[in-house]
């Protein structure tokens, strides 16, 4: 077999205790097949493949660093072994296929930082770029935890508010029969409202107010509406919650808060014309005044 030659990556943990280590020098291995034990799994390769690329492995099998090795001969690095196998086929292809997860590319990345392998890093950066670009959410959902902060977001944001509180097990009748059919369209509607208007209206969830559903409608920090689906109605010897679907009404105040999109500033226009027109009110009521005052003076100057 020919010293360039490359085994097929094998794979098993380490077995026993820990080995005895001593120095070890590799510069005159050339490309005999070397033996690396990578954080408990073991590995075949040639130092040829090691010392392809100007990396930290190259530095250490090029005779220009000291290596570990235990009396088996194994060569020891004290890292994760997981993805040494996928660095491997990089140095011998320059190329590899990375893998689905993000949370995989992230792990593979950070061995690649450490070994000193750029192009593999660059790679890894491109690939989890472009999977934020392709899973970005669409619009957030706030869900409240609480009163308090249910304020703060009501009161902070810069949009106008719809606000979904559902709460089906805030209940202590039976539902009529259309019930759970129709607070699952309250729910849906919601997704969708929210996937049409999330860049012109905030809205969150609610799970934990008395309501079993209800809509509530907010704009520069008041509440404009609110549209409450339950109701209770009496059967023949029972209470039963009933949960209606008021679409259209939904869609109106939903519209209607879009009136309320500008920003909480001073309209400079708006107070000036208002400024404007109380300067003319207060100037028509001293001349009333006066004509008032002139018109007494004649008739007591008549009288006399």
């Amino acid at each position: 077999m020919s010293g360039d030659t490359c085994l097929t990556t094998t794979l098993c943990p380490a077995v026993g205790p820990k080995p005895k280590t001593c120095s070890f020098k590799v510069g005159s291995l050339g490309n005999k097949y070397v033996r690396l034990n990578v954080g408990g799994s073991l590995y075949y390769t040639t130092v040829q493949v090691l010392t392809r690329h100007d990396t930290m492995l190259k530095a250490m099998f090029s005779g220009r660093m000291e290596v570990l090795t235990d009396k088996e001969g194994w060569i020891l690095i004290d890292r994760c072994g997981k993805h040494f196998g996928t660095i491997l086929n990089y140095l011998r292809d320059d190329t590899i296929a990375l893998p689905k997860h993000r949370q995989e590319i992230k792990e593979l990345m950070a061995e690649a930082k450490y070994y000193l392998i750029q192009g593999l890093v660059d790679m890894c950066q491109a690939a989890l770029q472009d999977k934020k670009d392709l899973y970005e959410p669409v619009c957030n959902i706030p869900i409240i935890t609480s009163p308090k902060e249910e304020e703060r977001l009501i009161e902070s944001s810069m949009k106008p508010v719809v606000k979904l509180l559902y709460n089906r097990s805030n209940n202590k009748y039976s539902y009529t029969s259309n019930s759970d059919d129709n607070l699952l369209k309250n729910i849906e509607l919601f997704d969708k409202l929210s996937l049409r208007f999330n860049g012109r209206v905030l809205f969150i969830k609610d799970v934990i107010g008395d309501e079993i559903c209800c809509w509530s409608f907010y704009g520069q920090g008041r509440k404009l509406a609110e549209v409450c689906c339950t109701s209770i109605v009496y059967a023949t010897e029972k209470k039963q919650t009933k949960v209606e679907f008021p679409e259209a009404r939904i869609y109106e105040e939903t519209l209607n808060v879009l009136l309320y999109e500008t920003p909480r500033v001073p309209d400079n226009s708006l107070l000036e014309a208002t400024s404007r027109s109380r300067s003319q009110a207060s100037h028509s009521e001293d001349d009333d005044g006066f004509e008032l005052r002139d018109r007494e003076a004649l008739d007591r100057g008549k009288r006399c």
